[in-house]
């Protein structure tokens, strides 16, 4: 990819994506009950780890989930829950060499329908209709790909001068806006539930619709 993505807010984490496909679908997969930055940074720690300048996904879906598993483990810990993110993120190259043969611009490349984009990436394990939508977004607004009707199939985060999402960062001061909207969207969510008087106080996470089996090293998978 011939651009400069700024998720990680490191600059070789950032290097990384902006160079690898994988590494960014990878990002994106992360990019749950941890800070944005976190779940980015987490392809180059796992990159870093297995000695190598990229991602591959014949090579992480081949690994034994163990030892995949204590890799992500190790400290500093590539997410809060290292074991079910290690099989999720394994679950994805396994998918992606099974339909794509390993190459995730395969799921663009070929295509000029923004729906169809967004259905493929629908398919993937761990990916819902959310996570779809904002790495359309991502797509659209970041790498270049702008298949017909890519704004309208990303929904809100599709939108032209939106702070939604990871979509809309590119570097610290887009990444200040997008959490004030997010702090804004849980603050009146909050105040919703109290006028209706139903419900927690507890935020819902926004976890994966295809879980991995197993929790895996690191204690309990994240809430899907």
């Amino acid at each position: 990819m011939d651009t400069s993505i700024r998720l990680a807010q490191e600059p070789a984490a950032d290097a990384l994506l902006s160079r690898s496909p994988l590494a960014t679908l990878i990002g994106m997969l992360l990019d749950q009950q941890v800070p944005m930055e976190w779940a980015f940074a987490g392809p180059y720690t796992i990159a870093s780890r297995l000695g190598a300048d990229d991602l591959d996904a014949h090579d992480i879906a081949g690994r034994d989930p163990e030892e995949f598993a204590a890799l992500l483990s190790a400290k500093p810990a590539v997410h809060r829950y290292p074991g079910s993110m290690a099989g999720r993120v394994q679950q994805l190259c396994a998918y992606l060499v099974a339909h794509y043969d390993g190459d995730p611009t395969h799921l663009w490349r070929d295509c000029d329908d923004g729906r169809e984009v967004l259905r493929r990436l629908n398919d993937l394990p761990g990916f819902g209709k959310q996570k779809s939508q904002i790495f359309l977004a991502l797509l659209g607004k970041q790498l270049g790909v702008r298949p017909a009707g890519w704004r309208e199939a990303a929904g809100a985060y599709g939108e032209e001068g939106a702070y939604r999402s990871a979509a809309d960062i590119t570097g610290p001061e887009t990444l200040a806006k997008v959490r004030a909207f997010k702090q804004s969207a849980k603050q009146a969510a909050r105040a919703a539930k109290g006028e209706s008087g139903g419900g927690t106080n507890g935020e819902t996470g926004g976890g994966a619709r295809k879980p991995a089996a197993g929790g895996g090293r690191g204690g309990a998978k994240p809430r899907g």
